[in-house]
Formats: C-alpha cells, sequence, structure tokens
C-alpha cells in the first residue's frame, strides 16, 4: 500500500513513558506472550510514575476491551480496508482510536502526533503517514465529534445538534442493541459470544453482561479482622461495604497495595465471587478433618478454607511448577496444616481420603471480560469442548477422593454451559453414588454465621438454577460471572 510521508523537516514528537510501555504490553498480549494483567505487575509498569501507571493500565484494558469497534472504526477509513498491517501499524491505530473515541482530556493532535511517533520508532517509518493520515479523518468523523462532546458532559441531546451528521456508531452505543450483531459491535463482544448468550440468558441480561465487561472491574478485598478497616482508614484508603459478604469490602479510593496490612497479609484482593466459591465450600456442623482443593493457585481460595477450618488438614494440587512455587511462598506461614503438591487434579488416584474438595477447575474464563479483556480475542468456540473433557475429568477426580458423605464443590469463572451444568450432568451420569445438593440450604447457613449480608443472602438465592446450582452472572453482581455447584458422594 503507498502512503503518504510526513515532511522531515516537522519536530520529533515526544512519546509518554506511559504510552510506551501500554504500546509494548498490547504488542506482547497480541503476539501470545503473556496475559495484560501480569505484564501490568511487571517491573516496568511498576518504576513508573502513578499517573502514568495509571495512564498505562487505562491504555491497555482500554484498547483491549474495545478492540473490536475500534478496528471497525479505523479499517473503514483506510483506503485498502482489507489489507493485513503489520502488528505494530495495527496496535498504533488502535491506542490512537481508542483515545480519540475514549479519553476526551487528550487533544487529539496530541494523540495523533504520539501514535505517528509509536509507528516511526516500531521500525514503520513508511506507514507513519498512512496513520496520521487515518487518524486525522476519524478525528473528523460524527462518530469522534459525538462521543468528544458526550465525554465532556454536553449530554446527548446538546451534542447531537451541534454535529452536523448523523453517527451510526459512537463510543456510547448508538445503535440499539437489540440484536446480537448491534450489541457485539457496541459493546465490543464477538458476535459468536453475544449469540449464545442471548440463546441461554436472554438479550436484557445479555446487555447487563457485555456491558460489565466493558467497565473496570470493582476492586474488593477481604479483611482478617475489623481492626484492618480502622488501619487502612488511617492510610487514607477509603472502602465500603462488600456486596455480599461481610468481610469483604470495596475500595473507592487510595492504593492498597502500598500498606502495611497488604504487604502482611491482612488484607487481600479477592473477587467477592471468587471468595464466595470458598465460603460456599465448608459447613460450620461439619466436622472435616482433611480438604482437597485441586486447582489451588494463586491461593486465595485456599487461605479462606484454612481460615474457616483452623484445624483441617489441607492438600493444595496445582501442576504448573512456576504457579507451585508462588503457591507455596503464599502459604508458607500456615506451616503444616497445608501440603503444597504438583500434581495435574485430573490424574489424582487417592480414593475415598478427604471429607471435602474444591475443583476450582480451569476454564475459558468468560465470566472475567472486564478483568481479563483479551480473552475475547483469543477464544474459539470448539475450544470449549476441549476445556469441558479436562474439567469432566477433574470433577470425576475429585468425586473418587472424597469419603463417602463427603462433598465436592465445583466452580468456574465461565459463562457457558458445556463448562457448568453439561460437565455436572455428564460426571453424575457417570456416578450413579454422587448427588447434587441444593445450595439454598448452604447460602442460608452462611447469613446464619454472620458470612453473608442478609441482603447478600437473597440476592443469591434468587440466582439458584432450578437444580441448585448458584449461577452469577456479570451485571446482575458486580463481580465476576462464576457457577458453583455442589456434589455429595453417598457411598
Amino acid at each position: 500500500m503507498k502512503v503518504p510521508r510526513e515532511s522531515s523537516s516537522k519536530p520529533k514528537a515526544e512519546i509518554s513513558a506511559a504510552r510506551k510501555a501500554a504500546f509494548n504490553i498490547l504488542l506482547a498480549v497480541e503476539r501470545g506472550q503473556s496475559h495484560s494483567d501480569d505484564l501490568l505487575r511487571e517491573r516496568e509498569v511498576n518504576a513508573l510514575s502513578a499517573p502514568d501507571r495509571n495512564l498505562t493500565t487505562a491504555l491497555v484494558l482500554g484498547t483491549l476491551r474495545w478492540q473490536i469497534q475500534l478496528d471497525h472504526q479505523f479499517q473503514a477509513l483506510l483506503s485498502h480496508p482489507d489489507a493485513k498491517l503489520d502488528l505494530e501499524v495495527l496496535i498504533a491505530l488502535r491506542m490512537g482510536t481508542f483515545q480519540l473515541l475514549h479519553m476526551n482530556r487528550i487533544p487529539a493532535r496530541a494523540v495523533i502526533d504520539e501514535s505517528v511517533e509509536l509507528t516511526k520508532q516500531s521500525g514503520h517509518r513508511f506507514a507513519s503517514g498512512m496513520v496520521n493520515a487515518v487518524l486525522r479523518k476519524l478525528a473528523k468523523t460524527p462518530q469522534v465529534e459525538m462521543a468528544r462532546l458526550v465525554l465532556k458532559g454536553h449530554g446527548f441531546s446538546r451534542a447531537k445538534r451541534q454535529v452536523k451528521k448523523e453517527p451510526a456508531l459512537t463510543a456510547e452505543g448508538m445503535l440499539p442493541e437489540e440484536s446480537a450483531a448491534e450489541l457485539a459491535l457496541v459493546q465490543a463482544h464477538p458476535a459468536w459470544m453475544v449469540e449464545r448468550w442471548i440463546d441461554f440468558y436472554g438479550l436484557e441480561a445479555t446487555q447487563a453482561i457485555c456491558r460489565h465487561g466493558q467497565s473496570q472491574p470493582v476492586l474488593a478485598v477481604r479483611l482478617a479482622s475489623p481492626e484492618v478497616e480502622a488501619e487502612l482508614a488511617q492510610a487514607g484508603i477509603v472502602l465500603e461495604p462488600g456486596e455480599l459478604l461481610a468481610v469483604a469490602r470495596t475500595v473507592v479510593s487510595g492504593d492498597v497495595t502500598a500498606t502495611e496490612a497488604f504487604r502482611e497479609g491482612r488484607v487481600r484482593l479477592q473477587d467477592e465471587g471468587s471468595q464466595l466459591v470458598a465460603e460456599c465450600s465448608t459447613s460450620l456442623d461439619r466436622k472435616i478433618k482433611k480438604i482437597l482443593d485441586a486447582c489451588a493457585a494463586p491461593g486465595g481460595k485456599t487461605l479462606i478454607l484454612a481460615e474457616r477450618n483452623p484445624t483441617a488438614r489441607i492438600v493444595a494440587l496445582e501442576a504448573s511448577a512456576p504457579r507451585l512455587e508462588q503457591l507455596q511462598k503464599r502459604l508458607a506461614f500456615l506451616g503444616e496444616r497445608v501440603e503444597c503438591r504438583r500434581a495435574d487434579a485430573a490424574e489424582l488416584t487417592e480414593n475415598s481420603v478427604f471429607d471435602l474438595a474444591l475443583a476450582d477447575v480451569p476454564c475459558s474464563g468468560t465470566g472475567t471480560l472486564g478483568r481479563n479483556p483479551e480473552i475475547r480475542h483469543r477464544l474459539l468456540p470448539e475450544e470449549l469442548t476441549r476445556q469441558s473433557e479436562r474439567q469432566k475429568a477433574i470433577l470425576a477426580a475429585a468425586l473418587r477422593a472424597v469419603c463417602p458423605g463427603g462433598r465436592v464443590v465445583y466452580s468456574t469463572c465461565s459463562l457457558e454451559p458445556e463448562e457448568n451444568e453439561q460437565v455436572i450432568a455428564e460426571v453424575l451420569a457417570a456416578t450413579p453414588k454422587a448427588h447434587m445438593v441444593p445450595l439454598g440450604v448452604r447460602i442460608g447457613e452462611l447469613l446464619h454465621e454472620d458470612i453473608l449480608t442478609s441482603e447478600g443472602s437473597e440476592r443469591l438465592q434468587h440466582s439458584l438454577t432450578p437444580e441448585g446450582a448458584l449461577r452469577m452472572l456479570p451485571g446482575a453482581f458486580h463481580t465476576d460471572g462464576f457457577f458453583i455447584c455442589m456434589i455429595e458422594k453417598t457411598a
């Protein structure tokens, strides 16, 4: 493709440290080298100033969340819309388009200049003119003019009057979202995901799922004791009560990770849905001596199991050597109460050994798209079958491992029936001496034990499936999406 070049006499634009970091992270994610969540916690990002760290995070997660819509926007302005762009050029265009549409405080000129310079410095000087031309055109389109006016607080009606041409699509979602195709484009989700969610959960619930996937996840923490809250307040951390759990809090402002309480493990970052999985696993009136945590890393649920069962011995399995090492470090303070073992849970051979097993299995993660936005770009429909085969093997092994009368809690952070209801149905069909235990009873116990709030208990009761499993859909709760099921072995 022949592209125009910028004048060589034009002064070289400066690229901020935040944009350089975001650009490199997005390249690594696109190449499949790592996950955005891990890359945003690496040394290079931590070395940035607080404002630059925040901007880097916003650029990375925002670009990944809106990538489908961003590509749709700028590709229409290319001379050859179907042309294959070099990866570095593609990332520069995505970042530039995201800033024009979603970050109204940044002047359009600055966005364009830095995008052009990123293209040059990445070794694609020949394409910098094209990036410049496309982003300039984009900045003048009704879509971007409308979006930036709305984001500046002009209001929809006033902004609409100021834009000469009716925009077909903006960052605020001008399409009605009444079909799978419209919803998929406006909320930047793969059409195949949206179509199946509408089939399973209906249009309204799917709209809520998609909007939740485009928002910054709530930062939830778990407090080791009531005194920790006062300590955090003195450190300038503003908290609000959690949505479901009495020990959970939502961070309103402040950096919890910079506090002594966080470094000492007296406050932990953990989604409330994730906490609830572990809370559902035990009951105070059951004598539990030995627990299996079949897929334990990174260890947040293991810590809750240890907290709620202070006299029980826990065997925590992890197949990955690096993740096992991290798990061992995190749980070291528990001493001999926890055995961290490198093992594949699907190949566990122990029989009738444990009183309780938690099988929080690896899954597609479609309930975590707000936290892990790149999943939507990597996941393929056919992978759900592969995931379910492994999940069935882990659940079957966990059922063999528990004693008669013992229970297995099966959970995923997936919204897909292939990984949830269908796994349970197939394993139970092959295991006659096991049956589901409706979680409504356990939710009532958690309320009685002052672990759940009354409002949280009521809302969870309304989220039970007809079979008694718990399905937490993103958007219905301010948590990741989870499926939780309890099974009892009868003999």
